[in-house]
């Protein structure tokens, strides 16, 4: 019996390449940089063997290129200014908003869980709920008929 700890698997497919997408986005916010350099240094990463790497390469490259783009989408959505926001709330915010607009393929409540988990898992203590209620009302302006259709 080996008495070394056994580590936890790697998340896999898209719930890591968000989990790492959010991530990348975090320190872009902290260090900036080129969108190409921070998806090549995260996927050089052993965590990053398991997750479906081209949608985290689409994922982090969009909400670095259209952060202004989506930062008005959810502009509407806030209570304050996105620059005011806590950075890791901004991140799962900017991939949540990216994930909204370009993948009409993912049930709106795939997305918003998705985020809400990161929330709870990277961000302040009751983050979630903020993330959970933008991405919300960001949701019912974006994919009005998917919401409609779901009873939300």
């Amino acid at each position: 019996m080996s008495s070394r700890p056994s580590s936890p698997s790697p998340t896999r497919g898209r719930r890591g390449a968000r989990r790492l997408a959010v991530q990348a986005l975090y320190r872009w916010q902290i260090a900036g940089g080129e969108a190409a350099f921070i998806v090549s240094e995260f996927l050089e990463e052993a965590n990053a063997a398991q997750i479906d790497r081209d949608y985290f390469r689409r994922l982090v490259s969009t909400a670095i290129e259209d952060a202004g783009k989506l930062d008005a989408l959810l502009e509407p959505c806030l209570d304050r200014p996105a620059a005011e926001l806590d950075a890791v709330e901004h991140a799962v915010l900017l991939a949540g908003a990216a994930e909204l607009r370009d993948h009409p393929e993912l049930a709106v409540s795939i997305v918003t869980n998705e985020a809400v988990e990161l929330a709870k898992t990277f961000g302040a203590e009751g983050g979630h709920r903020y993330v959970n209620g933008v991405l919300d009302k960001l949701a019912a302006g974006l994919r009005p008929n998917e919401i409609k259709s779901s009873g939300g």
